[in-house]
């Protein structure tokens, strides 16, 4: 945690509320996003049980296991589910950009035009906690490998043509979710930590309820207020029959929810199942249409505890969509989801294409792409955000790695040698104390073009600096390209663009160490569910 982090705590104690970490919004919002809010069954880990999603905050939709050890009635679940969300995710593949663009030719080695396709925008689902991601990936790992009833052997539960599509999306989309800065899938706790603080700890700040009660009073607390005292009631408020006022955001529900509300009601459910099917049985009509009836008030009563247990966060997540709209989209933002297009349209086109399901584990160079990638995008995403807010960049002035300051003169100097160069020098006036050696290299944020600088010397509210590009080819820099004394100007110590990565090797030249070149396996399509 950097020290403005901590200040930022303290500050939220004492007036307790949340205090800003950013003044931008460092992540993309779409306009149409998915909130998915999935709750999963107790006793088996990750068993789905419910999910309550939609695009449309007034009008969420509710799919539910009303028992959760019936494969069937799972298989029927994921099915309800995959109607619902792949449509979404493959509407945002009709409308595509064409990007000219070259590449090389395999046989010739020159570079010939090309025209690609890039879809002009992306899905993007929203769910309440960093559990629901993760819950999420269960759901994609259980059902890409699926057999369908279209398949030639299609085994002793095959699913709907959908479900297998489903699995692919979220294990592309929960894969994506771990490379910083991509916004294609977000927890809604993550999205509010790195925007404001409270005076709560990080695994409190998982509480979604909690983390919003630092913002806004929550229902039903009264007199309403924000902070500490809210968070505690939210948390742990109950009724006269010791449930929770304010259920939690899930995947896992409240231990005392399932033992006195959801067991009973299921409970309930697979009687009237039981009283149906043996009056069918005995091929009673009355009886039969008696028990349908018992059959449907059960469904309809486990739809509304399913449903009461999961719509408080579903209100908090777009609570949250709120919160983030109010601020102004960071100056990068744009690259980066242009970065979460093309993820879209390659997956898009692998689908289309017919290439079989992710395996279940990447191999060594798969892993090694992902891991460079992951860094990469981590370095490019710290300074981004680094130049889009004056928060983020008062952290590096802090930590020593960048100073803002004024200039106060301008000395104009040459480089020697038979084509002198502008090397100006400026003295900055700054408060800030920059680990600035004499000779250390300096790079002029927000400038263009890029420039790069030296320190010529550093004291005690000074630094001298000496430019040393972005000035022009002649003799004299180009016009605006020097700062004028009055002029603020921020210099960072590190580099305003990640380096490239040494490249990584060919996958049939992976090394031995590594465990040589890749082995095709085939993951076999498999009809057992796949949980943890």
């Amino acid at each position: 945690m950097s020290l403005l982090s901590t200040l930022a705590r303290l500050e939220a104690v004492r007036a307790q509320r949340a205090q800003p970490l950013a003044t931008v919004r460092h992540r993309h919002l779409s306009e149409r996003p998915m909130v998915l809010v999935p709750l999963a069954a107790a006793g088996e880990s990750g068993a789905p049980l419910a999910m309550l999603l939609g695009t449309d905050r007034g009008a969420p939709r509710l799919h539910f296991v009303p028992q959760p050890l019936n494969r069937t009635q799972r298989s029927e679940f994921l099915a309800a589910v995959a109607r619902e969300v792949v449509p979404y995710l493959e509407s945002f593949g009709d409308e595509v950009e064409l990007l000219e663009g070259s590449e090389k030719d395999p046989v010739s080695g020159e570079k010939v035009p090309v025209v690609r396709e890039l879809c002009a925008d992306a899905p993007q689902l929203l769910v309440p906690n960093a559990g629901g991601v993760a819950h999420l990936a269960l759901l994609g790992r259980s059902t890409r490998f699926r057999r369908t009833v279209e398949d030639p052997d299609p085994g002793e539960y095959p699913s709907p043509t959908e479900v297998p599509l489903l699995g692919r999306w979220l294990t592309h989309l929960t894969d994506r979710a771990q490379v910083p800065g991509s916004s294609m899938l977000l927890a809604m706790t993550g999205l509010l930590s790195r925007h404001w603080a409270t005076g709560q700890s990080n695994l409190e700040d998982q509480h979604l309820a909690a983390r919003l009660a630092w913002h806004l009073p929550p229902a039903g607390l009264e007199p309403a207020a924000v902070g500490a005292e809210a968070a505690e009631w939210v948390e742990s408020a109950r009724d006269g029959e010791g449930l929770l006022l304010h259920p939690p955001a899930g995947p896992v529900t409240d231990p005392r929810f399932d033992e006195r509300v959801l067991a009973p009601a299921i409970l309930r459910h697979d009687a009237a199942v039981a009283v149906r099917e043996r009056a069918g049985a005995a091929r009673d009509g009355a009886e039969v249409r008696r028990a349908a009836a018992l059959v449907e008030r059960a469904h309809a009563e486990l739809a509304r505890v399913l449903l009461a247990a999961a719509l408080p966060a579903w209100h908090d997540v777009w609570n949250g969509v709120d919160l983030l709209r109010a601020l102004p989209g960071a100056g990068h933002l744009p690259d980066r989801w242009e970065g979460d297009r093309w993820s879209f349209t390659m997956h898009r086109e692998r689908v289309a294409a017919g290439e079989p399901p992710q395996p279940r584990r990447d191999d060594a160079v798969t892993a090694a792409r992902k891991l460079a990638q992951r860094e990469r995008e981590q370095a490019k995403l710290e300074i981004q955000e680094a130049l889009d807010d004056p928060l983020a960049m008062a952290e590096r002035r802090l930590s020593g790695e960048a100073f803002v300051g004024e200039v106060v003169d301008v000395v104009p100097e040459w480089s020697a040698g038979r084509s002198p160069k502008p090397r100006p020098l400026l003295v900055v006036r700054t408060g800030d104390r920059p680990h600035a050696d004499p000779g250390r290299e300096l790079h002029r944020a927000h400038a263009e073009p890029a420039q790069r600088a030296e320190v010529v010397s550093s004291g005690p509210g000074e630094v001298v600096v000496r430019l040393l590009s972005g000035m022009g080819r002649r003799k004299d820099p180009e016009p605006g390209s020097v700062p004028e004394p009055g002029s603020t100007v921020v210099f960072t110590l590190f580099e305003l663009a990640p380096r490239q990565s040494a490249p990584l090797p060919e996958p049939a030249d992976t090394p031995w160490t590594h465990g040589g070149p890749p082995v095709a396996v085939e993951d076999a399509p498999v009809g057992a569910d796949e949980w943890e």
